[in-house]
């Protein structure tokens, strides 16, 4: 009998710090230094471990794994949001990604803390619509949590569209297993990639990607650097300052809302309203 193994995740697991030790990564590149997540142990997850190993795994003739995952809610930097997670998987056979291997990924390929909560806010607006909309969304997520994982690796100031980033990071993805639902979303985000945006998935990404940096540089000025009392007209006076955050493309924002079908002012609530809900995660709490 083909023997398997539980993988078990069980999340919401906040960001809280960047003072913990990361393992080497034989082929970082020399001189890059992250901040890891370290899984820490909780004792309610002792008892899930207990069930597991003492009942679930033999009356299912089940033996563990040496993939076998067990870890429960952790300050590590940058976790959050990770639902409770069970996934089966026959020995030998291939698994998606979870979001933990897609966080381990981006840890791996992004030293700065300002970029990994870039990706997380997207994810979670991207989370946001997918929830509103009824689509999967573990897939939306892991696309949002990637879009960008190879950007400080791979720049592509030249905008090359079958080099550097977001070409360079789909062949790491597509190696790892990553659907083609999340690679195509992924290198659609940039236009001169030439992957004509068709799905909902790519459409709520390209829109969620500029505005969710540009939200968070809004609540970095405000004299309570806080996400929780930015409005939407705020919002919009600031797009007209041409002199703030100029590294974000107005017409990009602009365009996003068009091709999701809403108005401009809806999808800036409606981001905004996504990132007060992490506003501790993702740094944007301020003084509030």
């Amino acid at each position: 009998m083909q023997q398997s193994c539980v993988l078990l995740e069980c999340g919401f697991v906040h960001p809280a710090r960047m003072n913990v030790k990361e393992p080497a990564v034989s082929h970082r590149a020399e001189g890059v230094k992250t901040q890891a997540a370290d899984l820490l142990p909780r004792w309610p997850c002792h008892t899930a471990q207990r069930l597991l190993y003492g009942t679930l795994l033999p009356l299912t003739r089940m033996q563990p794994h040496k993939d076998v995952l067990l870890h429960g809610p952790s300050t590590s930097l940058l976790h959050y949001f990770l639902p409770l997670t069970l996934h089966y998987r026959f020995i030998g056979e291939s698994r998606m990604p979870t979001r933990y291997d897609a966080w381990k990924l981006l840890c791996e390929y992004t030293a700065s803390e300002s970029l990994r909560k870039h990706m997380l806010a997207v994810e979670a607006c991207v989370r946001a619509y997918a929830r509103k909309t009824g689509a999967d969304e573990e897939t939306w997520g892991l696309a949002a949590l990637l879009h960008d994982f190879d950007y400080e690796r791979w720049p592509n100031q030249e905008h090359a569209a079958e080099q550097g980033h977001p070409s360079d990071g789909a062949k790491i993805l597509r190696e790892q297993g990553y659907s083609e639902e999340i690679v195509r979303a992924i290198l659609s985000h940039a236009d001169y990639c030439n992957v004509p945006r068709q799905s909902a998935l790519e459409h709520t990404l390209f829109a969620c990607d500029e505005l969710a940096g540009f939200l968070t540089a809004c609540a970095y000025v405000r004299p309570s650097k806080s996400i929780l009392d930015l409005e939407v007209d705020s919002v919009k006076r600031r797009m007209k300052d041409k002199l703030f955050a100029k590294g974000v493309s107005r017409e990009d924002v602009r365009k996003g809302a068009e091709e999701l079908g809403v108005p401009l002012e809806e999808h800036i609530a409606f981001c905004i309203g996504a990132l007060r809900e992490h506003a501790e995660a993702l740094g944007l709490r301020g003084s509030l």
